[in-house]
């Protein structure tokens, strides 16, 4: 309901832009909470499809990822972080690997097992770690660029939501997500524009308008995107949400799913500009 979805957002808003604002470790903590309530839903959701997934396995990964963004800038060169990042996914991909080859279950795929997990560890963990990343950065301002593109994402929705309802008449996508539809998706796009540069005003990031508009434009392209692919994910788990922890949005993969993807194209965006 939209009055549950109002109060969630008055009531969690505040905490995550308090965390964002003192950095280090509160928005770190936030996030790593985020990412292991995700990570149980994730593994939940193949559960209800009769998989059965190592779920302390990737939540102990997904630590791993979240701890290595957290210390990203205490390694000496960007080189050693790299290679650190390296080591961490080659030991996840074997490790995670080995324990679905050896475990004793019923389940006669353990390679499709496997690859369920690591792919919920890259999601839950690496793809999230890019946030900490982001707000630790001393390359940029990185606390500004966590707020602009966050709550850039979350107009995403908003817009979206909101045209959608008042002129939308074209379907998106049917099968995947029947309330989505094109004008809504416009309206997420000209929404995530408006915010990058209002915001970037607000809190005097200069970048370029270009820069600007390119990057509000790459945050409405993939937080539909991400939305679309968990919708996709729930429609063939045959699960409505992934959980019941924020009232009327569901479970946090509802509410993470176009935040993660928009974490990694802004720090890449930031990373080729800056």
């Amino acid at each position: 309901m939209l009055w549950q979805r109002v109060l969630s957002s008055v009531v969690g808003l505040p905490i995550i832009i308090v965390a964002i604002w003192f950095g280090s470790p509160w928005f770190s903590l936030l996030v790593a909470a985020a990412a292991l309530i995700g990570i149980m839903e994730f593994h939940s959701i193949f559960t209800h499809g009769k998989m059965q997934l190592p779920t302390y396995t990737g939540m102990l990964w997904v630590l791993v990822f979240l701890g290595h963004g957290h210390y990203a800038y205490s390694y000496d060169t960007e080189t050693t972080r790299s290679i650190v990042t390296y080591v961490i996914v080659g030991t996840a991909i074997l490790s995670t690997m080995l324990l679905a080859l050896c475990k004793r279950s019923t389940e006669e795929r353990p390679f499709i097992q496997w690859s369920v997990s690591m792919a919920g560890i890259l999601y839950m963990g690496w793809m999230l770690s890019h946030w900490i990343i982001m707000r630790n950065s001393t390359e940029w301002s990185g606390r500004e660029w966590v707020l602009i593109a966050l709550l850039s994402t979350f107009a995403v929705d908003t817009t979206a939501y909101f045209i959608g309802r008042a002129f939308g008449k074209h379907k998106l996508a049917p099968s995947i997500s029947p309330g989505k539809t094109w004008e809504g998706a416009a309206g997420g796009l000209i929404g995530s524009i408006a915010a990058v540069i209002i915001l970037s005003f607000a809190l005097h990031v200069d970048t370029g308008y270009d820069k600007l508009v390119l990057i509000g434009l790459l945050i409405g392209i993939f937080a539909q995107v991400g939305d679309l692919a968990e919708s996709k994910l729930k429609r063939v788990a045959g699960v409505k949400e992934s959980g019941s922890v924020i009232p009327g949005h569901g479970g946090i993969l509802d509410r993470l799913d176009s935040v993660v993807l928009t974490g990694v194209v802004v720090y890449y965006c930031l990373e080729w500009f800056l």
